[in-house]
């Protein structure tokens, strides 16, 4: 038998999905409800907004992208809810939403518009509201222009059991 084959198909089907299961569960986030509580980075004291404050919540600034992963995403970072930061995903960064929460992002240049999930926080740049991951640059048309005049509307806080919708409350 040669090394590193696996000949039975039944053995490499359950090896497949050991590591399709490895792979799919280190994505996700194992936070239950809502992020809400305070933080403070650089001296700056955040106080997150309530989930009913977010589902009225909408803001226009300055958006700009950012990617914590490298060579491929084989060596990644990790939100604030412990996810792995992957460049293909739609997600951002928001400093006072509740984590998580899906909001929808629209280029006010260009009139583009997408759904990103917000899973981190930040931009703790002086000016800007909100950081998407390169996927969602490249949709909302501004990828090698770095920054752009964007408006953002909650859509949803939370996931699974504890999602709640705009108008539900």
């Amino acid at each position: 038998m040669k090394s590193g084959l696996v000949k039975n198909p039944l053995l490499r089907l359950a090896v497949l999905c050991s590591a399709a299961v490895f792979v799919f569960t280190s994505c996700s986030s194992s936070h239950r409800g809502y992020m809400t509580r305070s933080y403070t980075v650089r001296g700056q004291h955040y106080q997150p907004k309530s989930v009913d404050e977010s589902l009225r919540f909408e803001e226009t600034g300055k958006c700009s992208w950012y990617n914590e992963s490298t060579m491929f995403g084989l060596s990644r970072g990790t939100t604030s809810l412990g996810e792995k930061v992957m460049p293909w995903d739609m997600t951002g960064a928001h400093k006072t939403l509740p984590l998580p929460c899906v909001v929808k992002v629209t280029n006010l240049e260009n009139g583009k518009s997408v759904k990103v999930r917000i899973n981190d926080r930040g931009p703790f740049i002086p000016g800007r509201i909100l950081d998407v991951t390169p996927r969602a640059a490249k949709a909302l048309g501004f990828y090698e222009k770095g920054v752009i005049r964007a408006h953002i509307e909650v859509i949803s806080v939370g996931d699974g059991s504890y999602k709640r919708k705009k108008g539900w409350f």
